[in-house]
C-alpha cells in the first residue's frame, strides 16, 4: 500500500449527520439520516418534492434545528456544544462560529436591493471577517471576475437577469471561503434559457475548487456531469445512493426507477414542447 492511500483512509469527513431526524410537530419530514461528506467531495441529493432533501441542508445553515440526532463540522458538533463536562444546546455565539466554514446559494438569491453587485459581495467580509474595504473589495472583484460579472460590479440587483442575479449570489457565497457550499434548487426560480448559464458557473467551481459541494437539484443531467456521489431520498430517508453511473445508469431500488423513468418521460414532453414552440420537427 502507497503513502498516498494511507493518507486517504485517515481523511475524516467535513460533515456528518447522526440519527437526525426533524419533525413539523406530527409530520416527521427526516428520518434517522446517517451521511458523511468527505472534504472536497460534491453530493447530489435529488428526489421528489416533499422527500426532505431541502431539509438537510437548512439543517446544516443552522435555518431548522433538529428534533434529535447530531450535526458535526469538522469534527466540531454544530447545534451542541461541551458546557461543564455535559452536552448542552449550541448558543448563538456557538452557531455564528461555525456559520463560517458553510455558505449557501438559495432559490431566490436573497441579494440587497439597495446594495451595489460589488457590494452586496463584500458585505459579508467587511461585517462578519472584518476585513478592511479595500481587500474586501479586490476579493470581490475577483469572484465577480470568475462568474463574469465584471462589467456589473456598479448595478443593482434589479438592474440584471436572474441568471446573473444567481451568479452574484454564488460570488457571494465563494468569497467567504466556505469549506461546504450548499446549493438549494439554484435554477429553479429562473427563466429556461437562464438555466444554463448558472448551471455552467457550478460547474466550472466544481472543476476548479477543492470546496464540499451539496446540490439539491432536480436537473438530473447536471447531477450525472457533476456529482461524485448522487443521493436519492424518498419519505424523510435515502432511498438509494451511489456513483452516478449507477444511480442513472442501473438503479435498484423501485421507487428510484419509478422516479427516473417519470423524469425522463417529463423531460421528452418538454422537448417536444420546445420544438413546437420553435416551429422545429421532433
Amino acid at each position: 500500500m502507497n503513502d498516498n492511500s494511507s493518507d486517504t483512509s485517515l481523511v475524516q469527513p467535513i460533515v456528518r449527520y447522526r440519527n437526525v431526524t426533524k419533525a413539523f410537530g406530527d409530520h416527521v419530514v427526516l428520518k434517522e439520516l446517517n451521511l458523511d461528506i468527505m472534504p472536497g467531495e460534491k453530493i447530489a441529493l435529488i428526489g421528489p418534492s416533499g422527500s426532505g432533501k431541502t431539509t438537510i441542508a437548512r439543517l446544516l445553515m443552522t435555518l431548522e434545528r433538529p428534533t434529535s440526532g447530531t450535526i458535526e463540522v469538522n469534527g466540531e458538533m454544530l447545534w451542541h456544544m461541551k458546557h461543564k463536562g455535559k452536552l448542552v444546546a449550541a448558543s448563538e455565539k456557538h452557531l455564528h462560529r461555525m456559520r463560517g466554514s458553510i455558505g449557501m446559494v438559495f432559490q431566490h438569491f436573497n441579494l440587497f436591493p439597495h446594495m451595489t453587485i460589488l457590494q452586496n459581495v463584500m458585505e459579508g467580509l467587511v461585517q462578519v471577517r472584518k476585513m478592511p474595504k479595500a481587500q474586501a473589495e479586490e476579493r470581490a472583484l475577483e469572484l465577480l471576475s470568475q462568474v463574469g460579472l465584471q462589467e456589473h460590479t456598479k448595478h443593482y440587483p434589479a438592474q440584471l437577469s436572474g441568471g446573473q442575479k444567481q451568479r452574484v449570489a454564488i460570488a457571494r457565497a465563494l468569497v467567504m471561503q466556505p469549506q461546504i457550499l450548499l446549493f438549494d434548487e439554484v435554477t429553479s426560480a429562473l427563466d429556461p434559457e437562464l438555466v444554463g448559464e448558472v448551471l455552467d458557473v457550478i460547474k466550472g467551481i466544481a472543476a476548479k475548487k477543492d470546496t464540499a459541494m451539496m446540490l439539491i437539484t432536480h436537473e438530473m443531467d447536471f447531477a450525472r456531469d457533476i456529482a461524485d456521489r448522487v443521493l436519492f431520498t424518498d419519505g424523510g430517508v435515502i432511498v438509494e445512493e451511489g456513483p452516478p453511473e449507477q444511480i442513472f445508469g442501473n438503479p435498484q431500488s423501485p421507487r428510484l426507477q419509478s422516479f427516473l423513468t417519470r423524469f425522463l418521460s417529463d423531460r421528452q414532453y418538454q422537448l417536444a414542447e420546445e420544438h413546437v414552440a420553435t416551429g422545429v420537427e421532433s
